[in-house]
């Protein structure tokens, strides 16, 4: 990286020193630092003034077509754009992200057999690999018209019955409680000999808007069933939430904002009485115990890459890892024909499907997933859009940009300028979006401000528009017509914009 003209720029800047605030757990002042300790005073100061929120749209800020620093790819964007690797990568990091992408595209097979290395299967799974799910690393979707559900899932919890369950989740050694039967996650597929769980079932209801200007628009308002379930029916406390997979950019960046920088934004009590409460999310790290900031996933239910990975392999492909040890997957002890299937434990090669090799790669390969350049961030257009985007508040939960952490463990994500457009704090998102599942500390209407980079790019990588956890919009226009809550006030306003600063919001975001 020495000599990149955006690493020169920042070697000499990084964010101002923030107080979080009064953290709701414990113990997480204790392993969550509230200030930035990989910084100096002068540093902290410049920094302070590069991410300073803009008061001028005349013309593009500094460096803002480059949204992830040093590691933005440059490349033309086609249907490829969320595949490359950060520009920033050595040589032999080159040559580590290939092989981590030949495993995310690995397909596992069902034990036994004579490939032994890919053995491991289900026996109850979604998908048989990572990239069927992320296909082109991009996002998920809803099974439209003909396609699969194998990109969107149906997540199954249960509200805690007792104290003790109750306090399991206030001491963050839960996230929830799965159904008895079909654990938690419904799993529509399994290996020969085994009948899969059942299927997802999705009926639309038409909500009709009319906007200021008179222009009508029809939201869809889906209900989730799950059907043909092989062992009787779920529990009668199980609630179902759908998930489309999200899209993988740019992860690693956001791994190292220094969670001092996220923390500064919670205001759960709303003390400065603006409307907004974002609520961090601790989740307890399955190997060390510690509590760290959630950060990743729908409800914010993963402190980094590596445990979202495991909890993937586990829940959507059935294959175990040193973080998350299931041999059988997904599999509940009434699931007794599940658990008495074969796995694909090798002991020559550790004690899990896939051991830490396969899971240092493949983090890797995740970590290091390029963001595109940004296009058109300078036209008349996407800077009248962008002004609005301000203007109606939306910055207040997506918040614009970060300096990463001095301290990264790879060089390639340290000290980088990014702009992914989250606080990556939680928030209630009202009624409309609510899924009444609890995850963690997130409650049934509260969702984690998801990165807006790369959102003008869906359409190209993934071949669709559908945007929100469950892909319900489908188009930009009917997301934020969705957003309620602590997100109502800046629907209203977006609702009762004219025209042409309407559409100038829309060519701002697709510029992203």
């Amino acid at each position: 990286m020495n000599g990149h003209p955006v690493r020169v720029v920042f070697a000499a800047v990084m964010l101002v020193a923030v107080t979080a605030p009064t953290l709701h757990a414990n113990d997480a002042a204790a392993v969550i630092h509230a200030t930035r300790q990989d910084l100096t005073d002068v540093e902290m100061s410049r920094v302070e003034a590069i991410t300073r929120a803009t008061d001028d749209f005349s013309k593009a800020e500094p460096f803002e077509d480059l949204p992830a620093g040093a590691a933005t790819s440059r490349k033309r964007p086609n249907r490829d754009a969320f595949s490359r690797s950060s520009a920033n990568l050595t040589f032999e990091e080159e040559g580590k992200f290939k092989l981590g992408n030949g495993l995310f595209r690995k397909l596992w097979v069902s034990s036994p057999s004579s490939t032994q290395a890919s053995d491991g299967l289900g026996p109850l799974f979604n998908a048989r690999a990572c990239q069927s799910c992320h296909l082109k690393d991009g996002r998920g979707h809803p099974p439209e018209g003909n396609s699969d559900a194998t990109s969107m899932f149906l997540r199954l919890a249960r509200q805690a019955e007792t104290e003790e369950e109750r306090q399991a989740i206030a001491d963050h050694k839960v996230l929830n409680f799965p159904d008895y039967v079909y654990g938690g996650q419904l799993q529509d597929l399994a290996v020969p000999g085994l009948v899969a769980e059942g299927k997802m079932s999705i009926s639309y209801e038409d909500i009709p808007v009319t906007l200021g200007d008179g222009t009508q628009f029809s939201l869809r308002s889906p209900s989730y069933s799950a059907v043909d379930l092989a062992q009787g029916p779920l529990a009668p406390g199980t609630t179902l939430s759908a998930r489309v997979t999200p899209q993988m950019i740019g992860v690693g960046l956001v791994e190292q904002i220094h969670p001092a920088d996220i923390l500064a934004r919670s205001d759960p009590d709303d003390r400065d009485g603006d409307g907004i409460s974002g609520k961090a999310a601790f989740i307890r790290d399955p190997v060390s115990g510690q509590l760290a900031l959630g950060r990743f996933g729908w409800k914010a239910s993963a402190a980094s890459i590596r445990q979202q990975t495991a909890e993937a392999f586990a829940g959507d492909i059935g294959i175990s890892t040193p973080e998350v040890p299931k041999h059988w997957g997904d599999c509940t002890p009434a699931q007794v024909d599940c658990l008495a299937l074969p796995n694909g434990v090798q002991d020559r090669l550790g004690g899990v499907e896939a051991p830490d090799p396969i899971m240092d790669l493949v983090t890797f390969y995740s970590q290091n997933l390029a963001v595109p350049a940004r296009r058109g961030a300078g036209s008349q257009d996407v800077l009248a859009g962008k002004k609005v985007f301000y203007d109606l508040g939306c910055a207040s939960c997506h918040t614009p940009k970060y300096v990463t952490r001095r301290d990264a463990p790879n060089a390639a994500h340290a000290f980088q300028l990014i702009w992914p457009y989250s606080d990556f704090l939680l928030h209630d998102m009202g009624s409309g979006l609510a899924d009444g599942q609890q995850v963690g500390d997130a409650d049934g209407s509260e969702w984690r401000t998801p990165p807006l980079w790369g959102i003008g790019l869906t359409e190209q990588v993934s071949g669709h528009t559908f945007f929100l956890h469950d892909g319900r919009a489908r188009n930009l226009t009917e997301a934020i017509l969705w957003h309620g809550g602590e997100a109502q006030k800046a629907r209203a306003g977006f609702a009762a914009l004219p025209t042409k600063e309407r559409n100038a919001l829309i060519a701002f975001l697709e510029s992203l």
